[in-house]
């Protein structure tokens, strides 16, 4: 483990480059202070002209849209939305259509993990594990895919986890989640590719917020955030970082891509 004379800071902000100007934004799990909310800020940031951030909290989904409208800039949509729900998702996806005019990127954040053993593990717990996880992500990407197909443009932007190559006790259901969402992601992506579309993801480590200290083992962060080479988690908008990045013209050759956003050794 790192002294904390060794340990190396988190780099000043990034401040917007416009990386997307011009463009709506959709982004499922975007309330709170994880990585969701911190990819809907710096949409804005990055020049978007809309944004419509979804969650299944109604108060955290209304105390974030409030915080997006404070940074000026954008038009900002809030609805609820459970993504295991099929009706749901189509109504979202509907609701974005109109409000933002049409759907340029589409954020698949929701994820849903906790800490459990297997011989410990109900199949309730582990098939809600998957489904808001995995099956969330392919109801999302399947009614967007709808809607940018006929435009023959369009970017989706999924969020796996590094877990899905990697191993680690009680993470079994959420570690096959998420190697799913990659495989989804690399397969839906070249049929997309087809009409103009594109499909990648960002695999993150471990990005630190409020949230994932509640849902952690015990001293699982700690030996975690050990494990990473600069001695700290990420910062979430370190990861939003890279999801701007992919849903910008600079990946415009990318396709079925699982992007690693960690700092961790081999």
């Amino acid at each position: 483990m790192m002294s904390e004379d060794e340990l190396v800071a988190a780099p000043a902000y990034v401040e917007g480059h416009d990386l997307l100007k011009g463009r709506s934004v959709l982004i499922t799990a975007a309330a709170g202070v994880g990585i969701g909310f911190a990819a809907a800020r710096r949409a804005i940031e990055e020049g978007c002209r809309a944004i419509m951030i979804s969650d299944i909290h109604e108060r955290r989904l209304n105390e974030a849209a409030d915080k997006l409208r404070a940074l000026g800039g954008a038009e900002v949509h809030a609805r609820l939305c459970n993504v295991t729900v099929e009706d749901d998702v189509q109504a979202l996806v509907d609701a974005a259509e109109e409000a933002l005019g049409g759907i340029d990127v589409l954020i698949n954040n929701a994820g849903m993990g906790g800490f459990k053993p297997v011989v410990e593990m109900t199949d309730q717990e582990w098939n809600l594990v998957l489904d808001v996880t995995l099956n969330g992500t392919m109801r999302m990407t399947r009614a967007v895919l709808k809607k940018m197909m006929p435009r023959k443009s369009g970017v989706i932007v999924n969020n796996a986890s590094v877990l899905g190559w990697r191993a680690q006790k009680g993470q079994s259901h959420y570690a096959a989640a998420k190697a799913a969402v990659m495989a989804f992601t690399r397969c839906s992506a070249v049929e997309a590719a087809e009409h103009g579309i594109r499909i990648n993801a960002v695999s993150p480590s471990i990005a630190m917020h409020e949230f994932l200290k509640k849902a952690a083992g015990p001293g699982e962060l700690e030996a975690l955030t050990a494990q990473e080479a600069f001695g700290r988690a990420a910062e979430v908008w370190e990861v939003a970082n890279v999801m701007m990045f992919l849903a910008s013209d600079y990946s415009g050759y990318m396709v079925g891509e699982i992007v690693s956003v960690s700092s961790q050794r081999a």
